[in-house]
């Protein structure tokens, strides 16, 4: 069973989400905290952030990158119930009960992406505003085959740039 773990080429997450999340924290997509976004939401980190920015389960921070690992189900286990909780927390979920099936669903909808591919195997999403809601695409780079062009797609050009990545203001 894999999941996706946080990872860093450099501090430019520092700089353009509001809550980078640290190197090695379990992810997942996290698109549910855009589902009420409108387009005048898409503004500074928070533009950065639903444009293509997972979300760390543990520290609830954000990260460009992440890659696939193996994780127990213990430790699954852990992060449903810390999911929940943020649910109850952050959203109004009315109980931990209530809110556990809807984190094992967000669990199980990374381990899914994750599953098919191999250890290490990095991940980048995408997201947009369409008329529907929130649309995803997620990019899937072989560790082994990937050069700085496939890693950073169309930032390639701009790859010694990116850690020197100034501030995104919040407007």
């Amino acid at each position: 069973m894999k999941l996706a773990r946080t990872i860093r080429f450099d501090e430019s997450d520092e700089n353009v989400f509001r809550r980078a999340a640290d190197s090695g924290e379990w992810a997942i997509s996290g698109a549910f905290a855009f589902s009420d976004f409108a387009e005048d939401d898409l503004k500074g980190k928070p533009r950065q952030e639903f444009r293509n920015g997972w979300l760390s389960v543990e520290g609830l921070g954000r990260a460009t990158f992440v890659a696939t690992a193996k994780i127990e189900q213990a430790e699954l286990d852990t992060l449903a119930m810390k999911l929940a909780a943020h649910f109850v927390q952050e959203y109004g979920a009315p109980s931990l009960e209530d809110a556990l099936p809807v984190a094992e669903a967000e669990l199980a909808h990374m381990l899914e992406l994750c599953d098919e591919h191999r250890a290490n195997t990095l991940l980048v999403v995408e997201r947009e505003l369409t008329d529907a809601g929130v649309r995803e695409a997620f990019r899937v780079i072989e560790v082994a085959d990937a050069g700085v062009a496939d890693v950073l797609g169309p930032m390639a050009d701009h790859a010694i740039e990116m850690s020197s990545v100034q501030p995104v203001k919040d407007d």
